[in-house]
């Protein structure tokens, strides 16, 4: 038993270290096209899609400039409805990827605020982070990002405004400060 919370101890240390370098990592990260710097897509598919998986991958990579990585979450329906967009994301690839979510994972009901992610990464139907670093959208939020008239920085205006984190938060019956809040650079324009 002492071996597994050992292990425990080790997962734990490498989980935060990963989950918090991109806070340090992306912030002094200036912006470069994506032809010299592909952006990451990864995307959680419930297990019933896995026969499907290669037209997935192919329909998520279709705009180019990307790579695609696809998990398996081992129930039968996909594991949320939230979606990470870094800052460095192209308008018309963050775009695609929004559709493709709502097409094969049912919708997007949530999006993670900027600061918890790597700038050129996209999580799709993603769990790995806490309700305190997301916020939830409704579908008229969605259709305004998936308005094709917008530039890539009224894109990523319009994202980090829709994703703004709240100071205080609701946890274990009381209304508590957000242990998981940012402070705002404001919007860098590359």
């Amino acid at each position: 038993m002492a071996l597994r919370s050992k292990e425990a101890g080790i997962f734990l240390a490498w989980f935060l270290l990963f989950t918090s370098w991109p806070l340090y990592a992306s912030a002094k990260e200036r912006c470069v096209p994506v032809s010299s710097a592909p952006v990451k897509i990864e995307a959680w598919m419930s297990k019933r899609q896995v026969p499907v998986f290669k037209f997935i991958r192919s329909e998520f990579a279709a705009m180019g400039n990307t790579r695609v990585t696809l998990w398996v979450y081992h129930a039968s329906r996909n594991p949320s409805r939230i979606v990470a967009i870094g800052r460095c994301v192209p308008a018309y690839i963050a775009r695609h990827v929004l559709e493709k979510a709502v097409e094969f994972s049912g919708g997007v009901e949530g999006l993670v605020h900027q600061g918890f992610i790597s700038s050129r990464w996209v999580g799709v139907a993603t769990s790995l982070f806490a309700e305190s670093s997301f916020r939830k959208i409704s579908r008229d939020q969605l259709d305004q990002l998936l308005d094709e008239s917008l530039d890539t920085f009224e894109f990523q205006a319009l994202y980090r405004s829709l994703t703004r984190q709240e100071t205080k938060v609701k946890a274990f019956g009381l209304t508590l400060d957000n242990p998981k809040l940012l402070k705002e650079d404001g919007p860098k324009k590359n």
